[in-house]
């Protein structure tokens, strides 16, 4: 059980989780992203993503949406290291929740949180320079018709770019990998393979697939993190949650689970 009185000091939890692929992510508050976190560490998988979405190439105060952004983590991270303007948009997250942590960050003036939903939001065509979403899409885009909708927001040309949990593989059958047949939920069959994912966004017509392709070691990096949120969350659900994304990662040491990396630009 997390036990929120006896936590590793920040200094040691700082050392543990200083990761020389992220050198960004390096210099945020660990307990900070600890104590918001909803799942995998959000900040290592936007850094993944940064360079193919080409977060650098965007001018000062370009328009992006944080789409499905939880706790404005990512928000934070795009408008500090990309000085963007972000449009961090949630359904989860109650709605006076985000602009809190937004200005205590210092970030209000560049990032405005937005309660809504994926499938109804309130923007009109070609809002957006670019659509981020971490380790929220695959809530959204299984269907077959959703991809469309949402580019539509995006200026011609300008690219989207998503992490998600990923299969390695597509799995044969309808059963689950023999191996985490205990630790299956339903709402996994939402994670796909890059190789899906790019058929997915290919045959849509919206946009031309720049990249689909899965993190080398990306589950030591999501077992690292849940063993340390296991340990150190002040939420005993979020704790709960980690401890068994922990268990169910050290079942399958890579096999299957992991992490794919999509970008797209619109047509």
């Amino acid at each position: 059980m997390s036990d929120f009185t006896s936590r590793t000091s920040t200094d040691d939890l700082t050392s543990r989780l200083t990761h020389a692929r992220y050198p960004h992510s390096n210099r945020y508050d660990v307990r900070w992203i600890v104590d918001n976190q909803m799942g995998p560490h959000p900040l290592w998988l936007l850094e993944w993503l940064a360079p193919a979405l080409g977060l650098d190439s965007l001018p000062s105060g370009a328009r992006v949406l944080d789409l499905g952004c939880g706790r404005a983590l990512t928000s934070v991270f795009l408008a500090r290291e990309y000085d963007l303007r972000v449009t961090a948009a949630d359904l989860w997250i109650k709605p006076d929740e985000n602009p809190r942590r937004v200005a205590e960050a210092g970030v209000a003036d560049r990032v405005l949180p937005v309660y809504a939903e994926a499938h109804d939001l309130p923007f009109g065509e070609g809002t957006f320079d670019a659509i981020v979403s971490i380790d929220a899409y695959q809530y959204f885009d299984t269907n077959d018709l959703y991809l469309p909708t949402l580019t539509r927001l995006l200026k011609h040309g300008e690219r989207i770019g998503v992490v998600v949990p990923a299969l390695r593989e597509e799995p044969e059958g309808v059963e689950p990998p023999e191996h985490l047949k205990l630790y299956w939920d339903p709402d996994f069959w939402a994670f796909h393979s890059p190789a899906w994912w790019r058929r997915h966004w290919t045959r849509s017509g919206a946009v031309a697939v720049e990249a689909a392709d899965w993190q080398p070691d990306g589950w030591r990096d999501w077992l690292l993190w849940s063993e340390v949120c296991a340990e150190e969350s002040p939420s005993e659900v979020m704790a709960g949650m980690a401890r068994e994304s922990a268990a169910m990662l050290r079942a399958d040491e890579g096999r299957a689970l992991g992490f794919a990396r999509v970008v797209g630009r619109r047509l």
